[in-house]
């Protein structure tokens, strides 16, 4: 994959992003569908109430024009392509469907947590049938020990994998820019990885996703015109996972996805505390509310955030590449 084809796919994605979302967010506006804020959340998020949402579906086109146009023009249009496209668009499909039951009710509360992780199993089996069909890897891939084989249960971890990380990310969004910005550092880890590996039909994917991001972000970052949505951030985690898989490096994303994990971990470490001992380990989870808690603004978590998933990102591709 050349450089010109490199910034071809992300040019492609920015400009379309950057230039249709002002009229997405003005659509919204006219139609008064803005997000609901959750009461249990900081006070001062209040004032984001109203604030359009569902931004995600322009970044989602954009991913899906530009990997299938530039794809086609490169040739790099096979299964592996199809099925990161199939994975974005049916988790930003239960994202899309529960944010409109959010702005149709006007509240907080969308699908019911087994609904939505009832469709996202589903989008794992699809994903482990065409994987399988298409021969690759059975096995985990484990730093400094190999491969190890799990047949069948590789399937399972692969369904566990799609779930737990669009869940992750979608528990991240939680404050303006930061997912776009964090999705951005990880998805370019794992282009590096790919254009490494070969594999530059998941590079394609991963450019398309890092441009239109990159578009996003001038829309998303403090004070924010729009938010991603469930629509964005499921799609965007459920992807991200399916990268890592493909790539054939799927423990990584533990380090390359650091600052996910470390949200997701704070909410279950939160919950269980508070049902075992009654006390909360935390000021407010996940662990980014924390810190607002402690009286951060929201550009200082961002910008350590990301400084910590950019060093985690680095550590991790300098090791496999």
């Amino acid at each position: 994959m050349s450089l010109f084809e490199s910034i071809a796919t992300l040019i492609s994605g920015f400009i379309i992003v950057f230039g249709l979302m002002p009229s997405l967010i003005r659509y919204f506006r006219a139609r008064k569908e803005g997000q609901m804020i959750r009461e249990e959340g900081p006070s001062w998020h209040e004032k984001k109430s109203g604030t359009p949402t569902m931004g995600g579906l322009l970044f989602i086109i954009a991913i899906l024009v530009t990997t299938i146009w530039v794809g086609w023009w490169q040739g790099q249009l096979m299964p592996t392509t199809w099925i990161l496209m199939f994975i974005l668009v049916l988790y930003g499909a239960l994202g899309f469907w529960d944010d409109s039951i959010k702005l149709w009710r006007k509240q907080n509360e969308g699908l019911k947590a087994w609904q939505k992780l009832l469709g996202q199993i589903v989008g794992g089996i699809i994903f482990t049938l065409v994987y399988q069909h298409e021969h690759l890897p059975m096995g985990l891939r484990i730093p400094g020990f190999g491969d190890w084989s799990l047949g069948i249960w590789y399937m399972i971890f692969v369904i566990i994998w799609l779930v737990g990380f669009s869940n992750a990310v979608n528990l991240t969004d939680g404050l303006d820019g930061l997912v776009a910005g964090q999705a951005t550092i990880a998805f370019g880890a794992y282009a590096i990885i790919a254009i490494h590996q070969k594999q530059f039909d998941v590079a394609l994917f991963c450019l398309a996703v890092i441009g239109s991001l990159l578009g996003f972000f001038v829309y998303n970052h403090k004070p924010a015109k729009i938010f991603m949505g469930d629509m964005g951030s499921l799609a965007l985690g459920g992807a991200l996972a399916a990268v890592s898989i493909l790539l054939h490096h799927e423990l990584s994303l533990l380090l390359i996805g650091i600052i996910f994990v470390c949200e997701t971990a704070s909410v279950i470490l939160q919950v269980a505390s508070f049902k075992l001992t009654g006390k909360r380990i935390f000021l407010m989870s996940p662990i980014h509310h924390h810190f607002e808690m402690k009286g951060w603004s929201e550009w200082k978590i961002d910008l350590v955030f990301w400084t910590v998933g950019l060093i985690a990102a680095v550590i991790c591709v300098a090791t496999i590449i």
